[in-house]
């Protein structure tokens, strides 16, 4: 049985529509940049323009000489901070100049067109250094990190994976490469600032409020309880705000210079250079297997760049440690660092770059094997997590290819590459499996009954758009045992129980998992005539939420993609994407379809459209806007489904849900790609699958 089928009893489950769509949709929703503070100024920044070096003067004059500018911040005269554990807020402390788009300085006006003028009338004078910028696997800096990104290690090794490769039966060894990729939220970075004495307020698109605030405190140097951090809507992050980023602190230091309130929205041409993208990989896959198909080694090599601000390395390797079975296999990293903007978080870090070359390298095992693509993976399926050992909390990845592959008509496909035609066009299809982990942190929650019957829940969850005040409403409506309708929620604002960002795809396992604890322990309290203000129960899960699980916990997924490849064009169209997913119980039908269809475009971009290049001289992203980094559009996106398997899985949370926000990226790549090569049968290694690409191929095999 799959989730689009049947409708739940109760309000868990149901497909409710959003509680905040009807704000949205009519503009009553107030973003950022909508606080409009009394005698409000607004900033501009100033973006280095050389690719390294130092600051060696800067020439404010001729914008503080244009009426309604209020001052220019340099990093001669700035407020002074606090040093940052994340370095690319060290923003005008220093005149050294990392990377090219490094603010150097900061315009504030009355206006934001004049605030743009100052700005550009800004002259700054460098002292210019060489840079490095070229990501090449053997660069001289390239070294093994001991851990990747969100603490993983950064090499995992069992068994002998060299020589049971080179003894294997049947071998692949191929190289494939993924280009840097940019979040570009419909939103951009953007806050307002207010300073009242020594306390400060900010309004800002962020995916975790409690972050800002403890970060604001201590650049500052204030009590974090002197520190108010809004962030009641989020035009949507995809990882990039996942933590501060400078657009927050200039804002801040604005405000406190003018002594009055600032907003800042970073330019979208500026982007790119300022708040993370995700960083290239070349990811080398050697993939050794007897004749039957059963894998006898796994090699995952991942090389990757990062800034000289901060370490970050996108652990692209560590999928390989979840997926199949093998009794030999080497996961590792290695990491250059580079004259560079820093890399950071975008949606399913490492698993999205991982799986499109680990589940490209399984596809052309099969062709090696003459075996179906999707047998080969049932084959290979493990009874442990193969990195730890440990047992699977909840496995249905074998339900989701075979729904799959059932829905999609997998049966009747012709496994011979390239046959299929229609005039001009060259038809193919292809699979690809998905995983991403489920985890849970701690978070805080209260939940009140009042005496009209009604409930309040309050925790400082932040929705960047996925339906988190719905869904956290429906999961306190279930522990209550009342009809929705009767249960409001508060969110997004630092003054409500702490709770953790939106990250990671916990975010509603973690509030959930409190606001469920909260709603138990007042439905226990209820029972005669209440006060007039109410009675409370409050919920904290450190301790339980954060404790060690003897379950290694993911969630899993088939994708399935069909394409129609132009031999005259080089153009590919993806006619048909379709997702299977098992992420343990889908708190809400409508809002989880919404997250696995959006997330499912978002690969189909990078699959065929979205690709950044680093320019060698001048250590900048060529593609600064989305006129040139070409995100799908919906004339690109004719047909995508999304479903799933009902999982029971006791090992998670008090719901049994696990996370959705990113699952469905990861493998829609490999499946277009996996389906670009059945229609042409040419293997391309490099994303995105551009037309130019293609038609390179094709005239190479013609």
């Amino acid at each position: 049985m799959t989730g689009t089928t049947g409708t739940p009893a109760g309000p868990l489950g149901a497909p409710a529509e959003r509680r905040e769509g009807r704000q949205k949709v009519t503009g009553a929703a107030r973003y950022a940049a909508e606080y409009t503070l009394p005698g409000r100024a607004h900033a501009w920044p100033v973006p280095a323009a050389v690719a390294r070096g130092r600051v060696r003067a800067v020439d404010t004059s001729a914008a503080l000489a244009l009426p309604g500018v209020l001052a220019v911040l340099t990093p001669d005269d700035a407020p002074r901070l606090a040093e940052p554990e994340d370095g690319t807020l060290a923003v005008l402390q220093n005149p050294e100049v990392p990377h090219r788009g490094w603010c150097v300085a900061l315009a504030v006006a009355d206006t934001l067109e004049t605030a743009r003028a100052a700005a550009r009338a800004v002259r700054v004078g460098y002292d210019p250094a060489p840079p490095d910028t070229g990501f090449t696997e053997d660069h001289p800096g390239a070294y093994e990190p001991q851990e990747a990104n969100a603490g993983y290690p950064g090499r995992v090794e069992q068994g002998d994976p060299e020589a049971a490769f080179a003894s294997a039966e049947v071998r692949i060894d191929t190289v494939y490469r993924v280009p840097p990729l940019h979040n570009h939220p419909m939103e951009p970075h953007t806050s307002t600032a207010h300073w009242d004495g020594d306390r400060l307020t900010v309004y800002t698109s962020s995916q975790g409020g409690g972050t800002v605030r403890s970060v604001l405190a201590q650049l500052f140097q204030l009590p974090e309880e002197q520190v108010t951090v809004v962030c009641e809507h989020v035009g949507g992050g995809f990882g990039s705000k996942g933590t501060p980023r400078p657009d927050v602190v200039l804002a801040a230091m604005a405000a406190r210079r003018t002594g009055r309130p600032v907003t800042l929205a970073y330019p979208r041409r500026y982007l790119p250079t300022t708040v993370g993208h995700r960083a290239p990989t070349r990811q080398r896959l050697r993939l050794g297997a007897h004749a039957d198909g059963r894998l006898t080694a796994v090699l995952h090599e991942a090389t990757t760049h990062t800034s000289r601000v901060r370490e970050f390395v996108e652990q692209a390797a560590v999928p390989s440690r979840v997926m199949y079975a093998t009794p030999a296999l080497l996961s590792t990293h290695r990491v250059v660092p580079l004259d560079v903007p820093s890399p950071s978080w975008m949606r399913a870090p490492g698993e999205a770059p991982g799986m499109y070359a680990l589940e490209s390298a399984v596809d052309e095992l099969a062709d090696a094997l003459g075996l179906d693509p999707v047998e080969l993976r049932l084959r290979n399926e493990p009874d442990r997590e193969p990195g730890s050992g440990k047992p699977f909390s909840s496995r249905h990845l074998v339900e989701c290819l075979r729904e799959g592959a059932r829905r999609f008509g997998w049966d009747g496909r012709d496994p011979r590459p390239g046959v299929r035609r229609e005039g001009p066009l060259l038809l193919g299809t292809g699979v690809a499996a998905a995983t991403y982990p489920a985890a849970a942190v701690p978070a805080t929650a209260t939940a009140r009954a009042l005496p009209d019957g009604t409930f309040v829940v309050r925790t400082n969850a932040t929705d960047i758009g996925t339906g988190a005040r719905t869904v956290l409403a429906q999961i306190a409506a279930d522990a209550l045992g009342v009809p929705l309708d009767r249960v409001r929620t508060e969110i997004g604002h630092t003054d409500l129980p702490p709770a953790w960002l939106a990250g990671g795809s916990m975010g509603t396992a973690s509030w959930g998992w409190a606001v469920h604890e909260a709603c138990t322990a007042l439905t226990a309290r209820l029972g005669g005539p209440l006060p007039a203000e109410g009675i409370e129960a409050r919920a904290d899960t450190a301790g339980t939420a954060d404790a060690d699980s003897p379950y290694a916990r993911h969630a899993f997924g088939a994708h399935f993609a069909e394409v129609a490849v132009d031999t005259v064009t080089g153009e590919i169209r993806v006619r048909r994407l379709l997702g299977v997913f098992a992420a343990g119980r889908i708190l809400n039908g409508r809002t989880a379809r919404s997250q696995f269809t959006g997330a499912m475009v978002m690969g189909l971009g990078m699959a065929l459209t979205e690709h950044s290049t680093l320019d060698p001289a001048f250590g900048d992203f060529a593609e600064a806007d989305l006129a040139s980094y070409h995100v799908p559009a919906h004339a690109d996106v004719p047909d995508v489904e999304a479903h799933w398997i009902d999982e029971d899985d006791p090992h998670l949370n008090p719901m049994g849900s696990k996370g959705i926000g990113e699952i469905g990226i990861v493998g829609t790549a490999a499946a277009v790609g996996n389906a670009v090569h059945h229609a042409t049968g040419i293997r391309f290694r490099d994303l995105p699958l551009t037309p130019d690409r293609i038609l390179a191929g094709l005239l190479s095999e013609g």
